[in-house]
């Protein structure tokens, strides 16, 4: 009998995350696990999309991306990420950045090849090596400064490596690779003919001083180097789907071929309006910041009070706690089972930590939270995290 599926299927489950966004639907309760923002998005990028729209932009733009935007997204990596991109050679624009990851992975990855990948882990970078028919080799960051033993890393590198996925500012840690930490993964890339694919959407919400770095910007690593970003978070635009990947010319063309017949391409309007957004004025980073700063802050001090022990972030905008003690008084056996107990019976949604694993007992002490929401938001959620506190 044929199976009923394919087999790959079988290898992972659907998102946690996006089911955790659903119970919340179910339970009327306060969503901190899905990270998107509630509310609004920049008024002046909004309206050039009404704008695009109108002016009857509304046909396939070129498959790799309208050259408005991609001269917007090599204008961006030559004054912030401090390197330089032929917008016609190394740019192609994908449907988020979710696309530009496995597009990229097909494009690069040949069977028996592997790819190193830090955990915990952005959930979907397990199931992308899957469908890349690649093997993964996972490195830990460790709490609570989320940092990787070197001797481990290098240990993880063969002559079967072909890729190292970087996420930074790092979904879920918040953690922000240091100079010197990505100065030694680019020695390690070099001396096994590896590449850097990067993650980095969360490039402007940084925290305490943290300095966002792209490693194709250290030396010898942008002709080794996928940089991959998108408009989802920046501007709070997560359901317009627009993302890109930044490549040397040879493989961004492998990139191409694989997004064309992934997609086609992403919605033409919106790609003119991401081109307005990355020309927002520098104010528009700097108040960002500053806004998610104190949003860290207020949940921080939100989720303290309620009994989680927090790892303060360094970047993006989640929060990783610690829930050891809080499973033991609410007789939760594992943070999957808490967080389903917590939507149900106290109203608000986290992600299980064991999600960000690639052995789910690595995270079943762990819950994530993010806190791009709206102040009323994050003071419902205040009212009713007071049913879990812990008696101190």
């Amino acid at each position: 009998m044929k199976p009923p599926v394919a087999k790959i299927t079988e290898s992972f489950t659907e998102s946690v995350i996006r089911e955790m966004t659903r119970l919340t639907h179910l339970h009327g309760g306060v969503n901190l696990s899905q990270g998107f923002p509630d509310f609004p998005a920049p008024e002046e990028v909004k309206e050039a999309a009404v704008a695009a729209i109108r002016a009857d932009i509304n046909q396939y733009a070129i498959t790799w991306g309208a050259p408005n935007l991609r001269q917007a997204i090599a204008e961006k990596a030559r004054r912030y990420n401090r390197f330089a991109v032929d917008p016609n050679k190394n740019i192609t624009v994908t449907c988020g950045a979710t696309e530009a990851m496995i597009a990229t992975l097909m494009a690069l990855i040949n069977p028996g090849d592997e790819v190193v990948i830090f955990e915990p882990y952005y959930e979907n970078y397990g199931p992308d090596t899957y469908l890349s028919h690649t093997t993964p080799r996972f490195v830990k960051l460790r709490p609570p400064d989320w940092q990787f033993d070197e001797n481990e890393l290098r240990a993880a590198f063969n002559t079967n490596t072909r890729a190292i996925i970087i996420n930074t500012p790092n979904n879920p840690t918040g953690k922000v690779f240091t100079r010197a930490e990505l100065q030694f993964i680019a020695r390690l890339c070099q001396e096994w003919d590896a590449f850097a694919i990067t993650d980095e959407i969360y490039e402007h919400i940084l925290y305490d001083g943290a300095e966002h770095i792209s490693i194709a910007s250290l030396d010898g690593m942008a002709e080794r180097t996928v940089t991959i970003n998108g408009i989802s978070k920046t501007y709070s635009l997560t359901g317009w789907r627009t993302g890109w990947a930044i490549a040397p010319e040879k493989q961004n063309n492998a990139i191409r071929k694989v997004h064309d017949f992934l997609t086609v391409g992403a919605a033409a309007p919106l790609q003119e309006a991401a081109a307005v957004a990355l020309r927002l004025p520098e104010s528009y980073y700097q108040n960002l910041a500053k806004m998610y700063f104190e949003k860290r802050n207020r949940l921080v001090d939100i989720l303290e009070k309620a009994g989680f022990r927090c790892h303060v972030p360094k970047g993006a905008y989640y929060i990783m706690t610690e829930i050891a003690e809080l499973m033991r008084v609410h007789q939760q056996p594992n943070d999957d089972q808490f967080a389903r107990w917590m939507v149900k019976e106290i109203g608000v949604a986290a992600v299980p930590g064991s999600s960000f694993y690639m052995n789910p007992a690595d995270g079943a002490a762990q819950v994530r939270f993010c806190f791009c929401k709206k102040a009323e938001t994050l003071a419902a959620a205040a009212e009713k995290l007071k049913a879990l506190q812990v008696p101190r």
